[in-house]
């Protein structure tokens, strides 16, 4: 038995302070948590983080690893306190995705104490009138038969409401159990709600790669602030979204409802999806200044929000760990209390991640 001690202890129903979580070694799971009057170190113990969309960190890309890069990876994710993550795959040929995925998959085998993938995110080719960064050559509708032969490792994909056919792919892909989010769109308020209707339950990086919020056509932003069938997923990186409309996210959607995503990108490769870029004012941008991804880390987003966005602790964090792990079926994380796999983190009192564990093995830190 294993016991970790921290000054905050954060479970579902209330944080304790200070508090102790005790870990069955054998088994990796928690069974017990409960406050302490000893000794505790000043951090506060959180559910590890749950990463949904991940392109790339430092200088390696997911669609290109290979080898020990995987390893790097595992190494740049406990770091940040990502105990799980979904490797994203960006708008390609589709010929080109049946290697990333077999490369992927062949990463996902791997045992050990390591971030778990959960699966792969296609984020694209299927989108729409917002397509950012992503190459517009390759962006098509959808391909009824391409997606049926995907395989089990995909998990979560991006495609836009207003795409041709788009309804029937996320019958498709909802009746494969892959979880559909709405992105890089122009659609109609009542094309995302048929998109809603027809099994999407996660809108991608609110805000970015949509249309604005008008009053009289509002559009896949306002299907995602005011239906309850959507999570939202947010990049917290203040320059992606200011912080009055994270603060807005938050309000209008309550944490349970709110993803934190890093949409982190290999910036240090100077390109993305073969696509040069540069990094300034904060992110990686493209030659004309479009954002292509992020920089950021989940334990500075949930900095972010907290001491930016006026959003509490206990719901950045449940922003963080909890409602992704839910959205994605993760019921054995998540969360600390007794039953769950022990994945956790250890934050400063800035909030940076200073130790992570994985099945109660500690990784970081």
């Amino acid at each position: 038995m294993a016991a970790i001690t921290a000054a905050r202890v954060v479970t579902p129903s209330r944080t304790l302070a200070p508090g102790v979580v005790e870990i069955d070694e054998t088994t990796g799971l928690i069974v017990e948590v409960r406050a302490t009057s000893g000794p505790a170190r000043d951090v506060v113990l959180a559910p590890g983080f749950v990463d949904l969309q991940v392109n790339g960190i430092d200088d390696i890309d997911v669609a290109h690893a290979r080898g020990d890069e995987w390893e790097r990876l595992d190494a740049l994710l406990v770091a940040q306190g990502t105990t799980a993550w979904c490797p994203t795959l960006v708008t390609a040929p589709l010929e080109s995705y049946a290697g990333r995925l077999a490369a992927i998959a062949a990463a996902q085998a791997r045992h050990g104490a390591r971030p778990e993938i959960v699966g792969a995110h296609l984020e694209g080719p299927f989108l729409g009138g917002a397509p950012g960064a992503h190459r517009r050559d390759l962006i098509i509708e959808p391909d009824l038969a391409w997606i049926r032969a995907l395989p089990d490792l995909v998990a979560l994909t991006t495609l836009a409401p207003e795409a041709r056919h788009a309804t029937d792919a996320i019958e498709e892909f909802t009746r494969m159990q892959v979880v559909v989010s709405l992105g890089h769109s122009t659609a109609t308020l009542a094309e995302s709600v048929d998109a809603v209707d027809s099994g999407a339950r996660l809108v991608t990086h609110l805000f970015n790669g949509m249309g604005a919020l008008h009053h009289r056509e509002p559009g896949l932003l306002g299907a995602a602030l005011t239906d309850d069938r959507l999570t939202i997923s947010l990049i917290a990186d203040l320059v992606h979204v200011h912080p009055a409309a994270i603060r807005l996210a938050f309000a209008a959607k309550g944490a349970a409802r709110v993803a934190l995503v890093t949409d982190a990108v290999a910036w240090k490769r100077g390109a993305v999806g073969g696509t040069p870029l540069h990094v300034a004012d904060g992110a990686p941008r493209l030659a004309d200044g479009t954002l292509a991804g992020s920089m950021l880390t989940m334990d500075r987003a949930v900095a972010n929000v907290v001491s930016r966005c006026e959003v509490g602790l206990e719901d950045a964090l449940r922003a963080a760990s909890t409602t992704p792990a839910a959205l994605m079926g993760l019921t054995d994380r998540g969360a600390i209390e007794v039953g769950r796999r022990a994945d956790l983190v250890a934050l400063d009192p800035d909030l940076a991640c200073v130790a992570t564990w994985i099945g109660g093995v500690r990784v970081h830190g």
